[in-house]
């Protein structure tokens, strides 16, 4: 059975540059401005791509038990771009797609 490989959808709290530097190598796109969580979430979703983030609403969405691809949160500020942009490469090489799947997975740094 073939492996779907990850997907990403950055969150309008997360710098630019992170996509800028994950766009090179990975699949990702940038969320619209503005837009209610619940519709973001749905989006993504709909799409087959994890939500990164820093806004905890989605947390609570999950909480709720809200289908969704995969979520990956960080505190605001908490960590650079750079330990943003090297986990996110990691989840992409470790994980298939399905696996991810209405989990929530919290930033940590990768030395």
């Amino acid at each position: 059975m073939a492996t779907k490989r990850v997907s990403f959808y950055l969150d309008e709290n997360l710098s630019p540059e992170i996509f800028t530097q994950l766009s090179m190598q990975i699949d990702v796109i940038r969320g619209p401005l503005g837009d209610d969580d619940l519709v973001y979430l749905e989006r993504a979703t709909a799409m087959g791509r994890v939500v990164c983030t820093a806004d905890d609403d989605f947390l609570k969405l999950a909480a709720r038990g809200i289908t969704h691809a995969g979520i990956v949160w960080c505190e605001q500020g908490k960590y650079s771009i750079g330990d943003w942009v090297r986990y996110l490469r990691l989840v992409h090489a470790v994980y298939d797609a399905d696996e991810l799947r209405n989990e929530v997975y919290f930033l940590f740094r990768v030395d």
